[in-house]
């Protein structure tokens, strides 16, 4: 105890000697605008919580003049799993409070924006398969997962609790009471937490001031990782079948951050705020469906949020996952590119509903979109433009209209439509999977190949006609599984060693828990589209594999989902990526490729990682040794000669500027089968060479790691677009394959 006084009295010493505030400097400052600003201070000094909200506090005391104004300046504290504090500061004093020691960055406080009955007997999660992950896991048993989105429909069928032991005795958080949702009432042995992080700025009127959802995003993402079984769901009479989440007998911890208002829904402040009480409350999977626009900013930039609140999650054994984003399909998209995160793009499943549009002259086109509605019959007509759209020329008509971007124009032409009273909207575009439904539009699209053969008969007769039919249900092989347009792509914008995304997973019209105040969700259910599915998703499938390997580490679980991906689906035939042409996906589009969970749980190898090295590659990356050391309890020294960015272990090989031959490192642990012989195959990219010693790698009782090198260079003459290939061990029953990606630069900072 007496260290702990002594630390805080140095602390407080230390804090006004450094800012040395006078009060007339405080005086002056009253009159400038304040913001609010998040103070992050790296790892905490201290284990008792309660000291470190002190420190907070006083530094904050210093700095503004006054116990008071220090108290209702601070907005938020993180004290557990890192320090650091938000607070409305103005210019000038973020400017003073910058300069402190202690203070690793000072942010301005932004906002991140939210990005199944048969998905998961897609990906091999079947209840009627006696034997899989699935089963040897016990649908993810005693796991706990948090949910940081906006919030929840406890009524829900699939957040009952039947069927479900005690809680957890290791459960350290608790309910909170608030418009609308009892703690004693709404909370069980499923729904074990409900955290809510009030924003800082004005929000919608028609929000729930509690863990309750509005908006019905968070309500999905929940159920897609932990709902339980529910049978007899549909969307409208589409999907109907038993829906469920990835690990049904997960537990469930939600923290709301994200708000219905004008500026962005999901504030940084609350996001830092909510995962640092998360790994004080003891979730083992942070799941976060949110994400900001491509980023600029570095891993542990102030920018980035996540990332600094996963880099300490991960230290502590917490595997967090993230969306890749719905930034797709060009390049340098993807989001939540950290190393240290599972980052999640989206692909389409095997399942379609296609709807036949039939002509007046009896041709018939089929839509891409669902149609909710019954058959409909109308007049058919053409608007070059959203204002010719009109009451005189569009009342009960359907419009077609072609669309060279999806956005803007888009919503113009339904405004329109809505105002003139017209029946439905058919968009000729390139393929986009993003699903829009309207109560009072039918809402169709199709391809500008159809779009023509449809725009040439309205131009052949004076009164073109159109048949809407009901959506038809189509499964199987015939539908190709596609890495879906807006899904976020690579390369990696900030650190282009590192491949994202790392795994795709379905995210196109999946069906799970909704809102039912919602007009359209009023069963309760609900067909979205994003990778904001697709993440929930691959969390569950890690609480699954927590459940069967509680020992691996996040990135023994990231290597496992990675090396294990399939770049096929399921039928054998290959991934395809939709955009502004389809072709071939590679790994800039699903990383190591569609998520594989009973592969995944027999991995036979993994390449692990800790803390330790992700600062070594925080230091290659030219970060400063301050800004590293605050991500640890203790001073940090990065080594005397430099790494290469290339040295973390990750399950990947990125090349983005190969001239020189490179030889780099990568060290595998054994989790299969003891005595185990692993040969190498190699399916280089064109033109490179991959050089690969030992090319045996041979385990036993007292070998369980083993190192090899890989030498890469090229026969490219000039510079090259990326080439991608493969680096696969086997030992006959395990294929464990990382993903290679390699462009040759000859002449330094020239794109052709």
């Amino acid at each position: 105890m007496g260290s702990q006084v002594s630390w805080w009295i140095f602390s407080v010493i230390s804090l006004v000697l450094f800012l040395n505030v006078e009060l007339s400097i405080v005086e002056g400052g009253t009159n400038e605008e304040t913001k609010v600003y998040i103070v992050y201070m790296g790892e905490r000094k201290h284990d008792d919580p309660e000291l470190v909200t002190a420190s907070h506090l006083d530094m904050l005391e210093s700095l503004l003049g006054s116990k008071k104004a220090a108290s209702e300046a601070m907005t938020h504290t993180y004290r557990h799993g890192f320090s650091g504090f938000a607070a409305h500061l103005t210019d000038s004093q973020v400017k003073k409070i910058s300069e402190h020691p202690d203070v690793v960055s000072v942010t301005p406080n932004g906002h991140y924006e939210p990005q199944t009955t048969r998905m998961f007997d897609y990906l091999g999660l079947s209840q009627s398969i006696p034997k899989g992950l699935f089963h040897d896991a016990k649908m993810g048993e005693d796991v706990i997962i948090g949910v940081f989105d906006s919030g929840v429909w406890p009524e829900s069928p699939m957040f009952s609790d039947k069927g479900l032991g005690p809680i957890p005795s290791r459960w350290k958080g608790h309910c909170e009471d608030g418009q609308e949702f009892e703690a004693k009432k709404h909370c069980n042995k499923k729904l074990i937490g409900a955290r809510t992080y009030k924003p800082q700025v004005k929000i919608s009127d028609s929000e729930y001031m509690s863990p309750r959802s509005k908006d019905g995003h968070g309500i999905h993402v929940a159920s897609i990782a932990v709902g339980n079984f529910v049978p007899n769901v549909s969307d409208s009479g589409f999907g109907v079948g038993t829906v469920r989440g990835a690990a049904p007998k997960a537990r469930l911890a939600i923290y709301k951050v994200c708000w219905i208002k004008e500026d962005g829904s999901c504030a940084f402040t609350d996001i830092l705020k909510a995962m640092d009480d998360a790994i004080a409350d003891g979730v083992d999977v942070m799941t976060l469906s949110i994400g900001r626009p491509i980023p600029v900013f570095n891993e542990v930039d102030e920018g980035n949020i996540i990332g600094y609140g996963a880099f300490h999650a991960i230290s502590k054994g917490i595997t967090v996952v993230a969306c890749a984003g719905n930034t797709g399909p060009e390049g340098y998209s993807v989001l939540n590119i950290a190393p240290w995160i599972i980052t999640v793009g989206a692909t389409t499943i095997d399942r379609w509903y296609p709807t036949p549009l039939t002509l007046g002259n009896n041709e018939t086109l089929m839509g891409r979109i669902p149609s909710r509605d019954k058959e409909v019959q109308a007049g058919l007509m053409y608007a070059m433009f959203a204002r010719d759209i009109t009451k005189e020329s569009a009342m009960g008509k359907v419009v077609l209209a072609f669309i060279v971007k999806n956005g803007d124009a888009k919503n113009d032409y339904l405004t329109s439509a809505t105002h003139a009273q017209a029946r439905g909207v058919i968009f000729a575009s390139r393929r986009n999977d993003v699903i829009t439904f309207s109560e009072a539009l039918i809402i169709l699209e199709i391809d500008y190949e159809q779009g023509t053969t449809m725009l040439k008969y309205i131009q052949s007769t004076s009164s073109p006609t159109i048949k809407v039919g009901r959506s038809v249900r189509v499964t199987g092989p015939v539908i190709a599984t596609k890495v879906a347009e807006f899904s976020g792509r690579g390369p990696n914008s900030v650190s282009p060693s590192v491949l994202k995304p790392d795994v795709v997973a379905p995210g196109v019209a999946i069906l799970a828990a909704s809102n039912p105040n919602i007009m359209g969700h009023e069963d309760g259910y609900f067909t979205e589209t994003g990778t904001s599915m697709a993440t929930p998703a691959v969390a569950g499938v890690v609480a699954l594999l927590k459940a069967v390997h509680p020992d691996w580490s996040p990135a023994a679980i990231r290597s496992a989902l990675i090396t294990t991906a399939s770049t096929t689906d399921p039928y054998g035939e290959p991934i395809f990526a939709d955009g502004l042409s389809q072709r071939q996906a590679n790994p800039f589009d699903y990383g190591g490729g569609l998520v594989s969970p009973n592969k995944a749980a027999d991995p036979g190898l993994v390449y692990d990682a800790d803390a330790e090295d992700y600062r070594r590659f925080l230091c290659a990356s030219d970060y400063n040794e301050g800004i590293i050391a605050k991500l640890s309890q203790t001073t940090y020294k990065c080594p005397t000669t430099k790494p290469s960015v290339f040295e973390l272990n990750l399950p990947s090989i990125t090349i983005p500027f190969l001239k020189e031959d490179v030889t780099l490192t990568r060290t595998v642990t054994n989790v299969g089968p003891v005595d185990s012989l692993y040969k190498l195959v190699v399916e280089p990219p064109l033109g490179i060479k991959i050089s690969v010693t030992p090319n045996t790698l041979q385990f036993n009782s007292s070998v369980k790691k083993l190192s090899y090198k890989v030498t890469v260079s090229t026969t490219h003459k000039a510079n090259s677009i990326y080439y991608f290939g493969r680096l696969t061990w086997t030992d006959g029953s395990h294929n464990v394959t990382i993903p290679l990606s390699i462009r040759t630069e000859i002449l330094k900072n020239f794109n052709f």
